[in-house]
């Protein structure tokens, strides 16, 4: 297997394993076959002789580096590399100016790119702009939120993927071909193992090699893997790209009215350590944006939620969680209340500082009652029914219908009162 790693078996210990066995060549990095395959991007890229500036975007241990690397030996570039959490503005100077010595054909590899702000980052721009160098950068965030637009119009975004259960097995199979001996683990535990990585290829590599070094009479088994190596703690920062995207795949399930979905996404921002009071105003939200009235209890069941978990604490108090995003999830849906909100906003900002009729405003002294106010008010509990049927909309103002019930829950007895007041107050103009 001597051709397929930079470095071959003799290799010394001290250097981790993970770094022993980084590829050769492009086609030799696993898991990427759209960037490095036969037809992938990359490989397009270098047949085509035109390399562009890149952000390579993606998890931890999925080969951002290694592919930058190889990628200059394949364009046979100039290679450095920095980290933004350890360079600034001076070492950027520096760069570019050896970079300007040399003539060109540099290609600067920048790890954890998202980490410069973003004056540092438009200090990229002329360097970029006259061929001095050529970025590719590395980030786990999403560019989007966290790279200037000027950047992202000049690089192209590759999307680096998660290391799958397939390519996670043939890391595990080259480390043992290039140590000479198998992993002593059952193939149950060697599935543990792969599933214990969470797409993660150094972190497995890492783990690997743990195994490697220990002498054990007989294979581990699952049981005995796990008291040996701990699981990698979940991808998930609370403030960036991850925390977005479980709490929206989570909105999006209870929506769908998927329980089981919704409570895999819960489970998931739980056991990466989410604070439950975020979620459960998440849930509170939800109660009103996409149940609301169809359900009203649905509210009440997240505050008592709330005052459930303030009470236990974690973990029991999580079940009460549990208890409302089964709840949201299993109830009917309408958004009505949420458009009918937004419709009003939307009337009130464009229709200015019209008073209400005078027969709805209080009239609290004589000379208010003097000049009209709340005359030919009708106490709609002494109307037959409860119901007086008078106009509420300022003089001039027709009434306008901005909430429309949903057909489902209780919303749909709503409609049906709804529907037979319009009935009486056409009656009544009609008089």
């Amino acid at each position: 297997m001597a051709d397929l790693f930079a470095t071959d078996a003799a290799a010394p210990s001290a250097v981790p394993l993970a770094e022993q066995l980084r590829p050769a060549t492009l086609t030799d990095v696993v898991g990427q076959d759209h960037l490095t395959g036969r037809d992938g991007a990359i490989t397009r890229m270098i047949a085509s002789g035109s390399l562009s500036s890149l952000i390579l975007w993606g998890p931890p241990g999925t080969g951002k580096t290694t592919i930058a690397r190889l990628l200059a030996d394949a364009c046979q570039m100039r290679f450095v590399a920095i980290s933004a959490v350890f360079a600034g503005v001076a070492d950027l100077k520096k760069l570019f100016a050896d970079a300007r010595a040399a003539g060109g054909r540099t290609l600067l590899f920048v790890d954890e790119i998202h980490r410069f702000n973003r004056a540092q980052q438009d200090g990229f721009l002329g360097p970029m702009e006259d061929g001095t160098i050529t970025l590719v950068g590395a980030t786990t965030e999403n560019p989007s939120f966290e790279l200037n637009a000027a950047i992202l119009s000049r690089a192209r975004v590759l999307i680096v993927r998660r290391l799958d259960e397939v390519a996670l097995a043939d890391l595990l199979a080259r480390a043992e071909a290039h140590v000479g001996r198998a992993l002593p683990v059952t193939d149950d535990a060697r599935a543990a193992l792969i599933a214990s990585a969470d797409g993660d290829g150094r972190f497995l590599l890492g783990q690997a090699e743990s195994l490697l070094a220990l002498d054990a009479p007989e294979p581990l088994a699952p049981g005995d893997l796990a008291a040996f190596l701990h699981r990698r703690m979940p991808v998930y920062d609370k403030d960036r790209e991850g925390h977005y995207g479980l709490i929206s795949a989570l909105h999006k399930s209870l929506r769908g009215s998927d329980p089981d979905a919704a409570l895999y996404w819960l489970a998931r921002m739980l056991v990466a350590g989410e604070e439950p009071l975020y979620l459960l105003r998440r849930l509170v939200r939800f109660a009103s944006e996409d149940v609301g009235l169809a359900d009203s209890n649905a509210l009440r069941v997240c505050l008592d939620a709330k005052d459930a978990y303030d009470f236990l604490g974690s973990p029991e108090g999580e079940l009460a969680i549990v208890h409302a995003c089964l709840y949201l999830a299993t109830a009917p849906k309408s958004n009505s209340a949420y458009k009918a909100e937004k419709a009003a906003k939307k009337l009130a900002q464009s229709t200015g500082s019209l008073t209400p009729p005078p027969h709805i405003l209080n009239a609290p002294t004589r000379l208010m009652k003097d000049i009209g106010y709340g005359k030919g008010y009708a106490y709609d509990h002494d109307a037959p029914d409860g119901f007086s049927g008078q106009d509420y909309w300022p003089e001039g103002m027709s009434g306008q219908t901005l909430y429309t019930p949903s057909p489902r829950g209780t919303e749909a007895r709503i409609a049906e009162r709804l529907a037979e007041w319009a009935r009486r107050r056409a009656a009544l103009k009609g008089q």
